[in-house]
């Protein structure tokens, strides 16, 4: 699936060639503290333009995020780091490592000062921001750091022990690779990163939100796009299961389904991509995130059974209803749940067509819950007309879409000026 517009990735991962542990004379390893193996390679080219070629990226990890015809920065001198941090978990297999909580480190050789930290979207790893965020900071001088969270693939919710474990496990490794990250670029420029942003798309997002409200200590602000949010009453196990429903009826004829969709929050509009995340989405992630909080509703099963019919009942992600469910369940959401408690400022953009995170019941919730929270004032909400999930589904329906990198773009530099952050190439 990573090779079509989904975000759900393929079971059998695309590699990209072990990085070189050797490098020119003169170009010093870059010590991560606290990683277990690392390797340094100084290239001509930190952006796509010069990683793709080299091997130090894997462009399958960003199939379809950006436009068909995206043109991205490039030409940005410096140092990479490759390595990973203890886990024993190993879905990862970049490098031929089979190891997780692999991390990206990308330090310019003409550097702004500033520090830019992501997260992957969906269960991809530690390259899928590579053209939409490194590429876009990297020409503006940014130190960049990513990390893969710390499991990836279809199967995230076999890491850890008890429901919810795998998510968590999202957090601490953002807050760990950040802390590394501003500690080896202190050492490699001779002075701390003057600022720190957290950046992100999707399951990006939330975490770049789960930051700002749980460990605003690391950070100068941050930057989400179309992104998930976990709360009590609203999650994907809330929002996905009324369109595995309704969909098929509306495919079938159904006209009452039609409405059953738009009071669901799926925007009127964004019917040319429904079809496609039935198929590719909306059941892959009902049941992969179902199984990580809420393991018992299948019983043994692993993950449910896929596009079960709506009325099939017990066991049926299709039919799941989170109100329900025990208390042990809504103990597990609210283990990875958002306050709306920020304590950093944060710029946010949701698409308007967006099917996966819809903005009524995504991004519009999210910004009521900042301000009920009294942190309104720390939030810079957008609403990208035509926007959708990933900027990969425009061709789907070119005529309403509109690809939304240049909103993240102008989003990054509002949030600099917000922040007082005059950040030219140096």
């Amino acid at each position: 699936m990573r090779r079509s517009l989904a975000l759900a990735p393929l079971l059998l991962a695309v590699l990209s060639p072990a990085p070189a542990a050797a490098h020119p004379a003169g170009c010093a390893d870059v010590r991560v503290p606290g990683a277990e193996h690392a390797v340094t390679s100084c290239l001509a080219d930190l952006t796509t333009t010069g990683t793709v070629p080299s091997g130090h990226t894997d462009p399958a990890d960003w199939a379809g995020l950006e436009a068909p015809g995206t043109v991205t920065p490039s030409g940005v001198p410096g140092t990479q780091v490759d390595g990973y941090f203890p886990d024993d978990s190993t879905t990862n297999t970049n490098h031929g490592w089979h190891h997780d909580s692999q991390f990206v480190l990308r330090l310019p050789a003409r550097w702004n000062g500033g520090l830019v930290v992501a997260g992957p979207p969906s269960t991809r790893e530690q390259f899928a921001n590579d053209r939409i965020i490194s590429d876009q900071v990297l020409a503006k001088g940014y130190a960049y750091a990513a990390t893969d969270k710390g499991n990836t693939g279809a199967q995230i919710y076999q890491d850890g022990r008890r429901p919810g474990d795998a998510i968590m496990e999202w957090h601490r490794r953002v807050t760990q690779l950040t802390v590394a990250a501003k500690k080896a670029a202190a050492r490699h420029y001779g002075r701390a990163p003057r600022t720190t942003y957290a950046a992100g798309l999707s399951a990006g997002g939330y975490l770049v939100r789960w930051q700002l409200e749980n460990r605003p200590d690391l950070y100068t602000g941050g930057l989400d796009w179309n992104a998930l949010i976990f709360t009590r009453d609203t999650s994907m196990l809330t929002t996905l299961p009324p369109a595995l429903r309704a969909y098929p009826r509306h495919v079938a004829g159904d006209a009452s389904a039609h409405a059953e969709m738009i009071a669901a929050g799926y925007p009127a509009g964004s019917e040319a991509l429904w079809g496609h995340h039935h198929k590719n989405q909306w059941d892959f992630l009902q049941r992969v995130i179902r199984e990580e909080l809420d393991p018992g509703y299948d019983g043994n099963t692993e993950a449910g059974t896929p596009f079960c019919a709506e009325g099939t009942g017990a066991g049926c992600d299709t039919d799941y209803d989170l109100a329900a469910r025990p208390a042990s369940v809504h103990r597990a959401v609210a283990r990875v749940a958002l306050t709306g408690r920020i304590k950093r400022p944060l710029v946010s953009i949701q698409g308007t067509l967006d099917v996966l995170t819809p903005p009524a019941t995504y991004g519009d919730v999210y910004h009521r819950m900042v301000t009920a929270a009294g942190r309104g004032g720390l939030h810079h909400y957008s609403r990208v007309a035509g926007g959708t999930h990933t900027d990969g589904l425009v061709p789907i329906a070119p005529a309403v879409l509109r690809p939304m990198l240049p909103s993240f773009v102008g989003g990054f530099a509002e949030l600099e000026a917000w922040t007082g952050r005059s950040a030219p190439r140096r």
